[in-house]
């Protein structure tokens, strides 16, 4: 199974109304039924009032105490850090899910955001218990463990703590945090300095990592919202305006609507799914600025019913190198035909792209210094592993040991004295004649391979 087939939208998730979240931490969770595929729908389930929306939930201080709780308990696979604080000073915690968390590895990170509204609370729960059934289910559970040993989940219960405390939309300053984002159509949010510490905190989670996608979730209508949000006028006409990447964030939308009886029967949705600017146009919303300045795929999820489907997902990755000396390269990749494009990784050169499936698609891998390359592949249902050397251009041909001089400084290593250490010498050179055997490298298996093997690659 290639990396992007792991499942963009994870899991299904009972609903929490009949077992409160305070409840279930106060018992350490074991409680929680295992099996969390529920298909059960709640049709008797009413929304809450706003004056008792925290009755039954967590507190900032229970939401706290449980996150921390997860990482001890299940320190081997999660690391606990903060983005941030909100207004009132509490802090923005983050749980990651990895078999190696707080390393950084050639695999596609996702990551989840809850609670981005104050009075919206069912995505804190559900994102706890999500977190709580990876960590007493890797190893046992085949789903559970997959995920994480093949990505990097982040998730963020709560980007508005004050909110909920305070049981109303915006933060403690009362601003609506899906209104505070820079905007490409509405000019007067791209001053940062003015930008509520929360939205700082999250813009500074974002250019500091490289996610490959993402889900936000919200309450108040059962739909699955994808870019762009608002109209290049600036306007408040209800108009759909696709973003380069329209087919794909369809395809996204549509896989997590399918997973989803009521979503995707609804009624007033076709097939469960919304463009932003045709639904209604807002302009600062975080999904746009994700997908503009984080090169982050992100949906907006309006959920009711307390589920959270599994999906599949379809999409090229793979890792970029040079052919002079074998080291990664933080190289452009983009796609004929969709202006829009995704840089791969600093460290490791790798990338990862989602796509619809079922289309032929011409990619394109270069940065300066090097030759472009372009290759045609037709993506199926499963992911495609595509890698890329890369020819120095000849006006950098004769500079091989200026750019050996450098691979240290551009890979995020010092550079070291060979004499003092001959062992990580010889490392080094057994991973150099790997990656240049690489090179001679050239297989695309059309039928997929059986279960349990990787996905295709293509070398080029």
């Amino acid at each position: 199974m290639g990396l992007l087939k792991i499942p963009f939208l994870l899991i299904s998730l009972a609903a929490f109304s009949s077992t409160p979240a305070a409840a279930l931490k106060k018992r350490g969770f074991q409680e929680m039924d295992g099996t969390l595929f529920s298909w059960l729908l709640h049709k008797d389930s009413q929304p809450q009032k706003v004056e008792s929306l925290s009755q039954g939930y967590m507190s900032n201080v229970d939401l706290k105490e449980a996150i921390i709780e997860i990482g001890q308990r299940c320190h081997h696979i999660s690391n606990i850090y903060s983005i941030g604080k909100s207004v009132k000073g509490f802090p923005l915690l983050v749980i990651e899910l990895s078999d190696k968390p707080g390393q950084e590895e050639a695999e596609p990170a996702f990551k989840f955001i809850g609670n981005v509204h104050g009075d919206e609370p069912v995505g804190r729960e559900l994102l706890v218990r999500l977190a709580n059934w990876l960590c007493n289910n890797y190893m046992k559970d085949p789903l559970a463990t997959l995920i994480v040993k093949n990505v990097h989940l982040h998730i963020l219960p709560s980007m508005n703590p004050d909110g909920f405390a305070m049981r109303r939309r915006g933060n403690a300053n009362n601003v609506d945090l899906n209104r505070d984002f820079p905007d490409q159509f509405y000019p007067l949010n791209d001053v940062l300095a003015e930008r509520q510490p929360e939205t700082k905190a999250i813009i500074k989670w974002v250019e500091g990592r490289q996610f490959t996608a993402s889900a936000s979730l919200h309450g108040g209508a059962l739909v699955a919202n994808y870019p762009w949000d608002g109209a290049q006028d600036g306007s408040s006409r209800k108009e759909y305006f696709a973003c380069p990447d329209d087919k794909t964030f369809r395809y996204m939308a549509s896989v997590y609507s399918r997973s989803h009886y009521n979503m995707s029967s609804s009624k007033e949705f076709e097939g469960g799914i919304v463009n932003g600017a045709l639904w209604y146009p807002i302009y600062g919303g975080m999904q746009d600025w994700n997908y503009i300045n984080g090169g982050c795929l992100e949906l907006t999820l309006e959920i009711s019913d307390e589920k959270w489907p599994k999906a599949d997902e379809a999409g090229i990755h793979g890792r970029i190198f040079a052919s002079n000396n074998g080291r990664p390269l933080q190289a452009s990749v983009k796609i004929e035909g969709i202006d829009y494009g995704v840089n791969a990784g600093r460290i490791f050169g790798d990338y990862h792209r989602m796509l619809a499936p079922r289309e032929s698609y011409e990619v394109t891998a270069s940065m300066a210094g090097f030759k472009t390359k372009t290759t045609n592949i037709f993506l199926e249902d499963e992911a495609v592993n595509l890698d890329f050397i890369l020819d120095p251009a000849e006006e950098y041909a004769g500079n091989h040991a200026l750019l050996n001089g450098i691979d240290h400084i551009n890979s995020g290593f010092l550079c070291l004295n060979l004499y003092y250490f001959p062992i990580i010498f010889l490392l080094f050179l057994l991973f150099f004649c790997f990656l240049l055997k690489r090179k001679t490298i050239f297989k695309f298996f059309k039928q997929r391979r059986s279960h349990g093997q990787k996905s295709p690659t293509l070398v080029v």
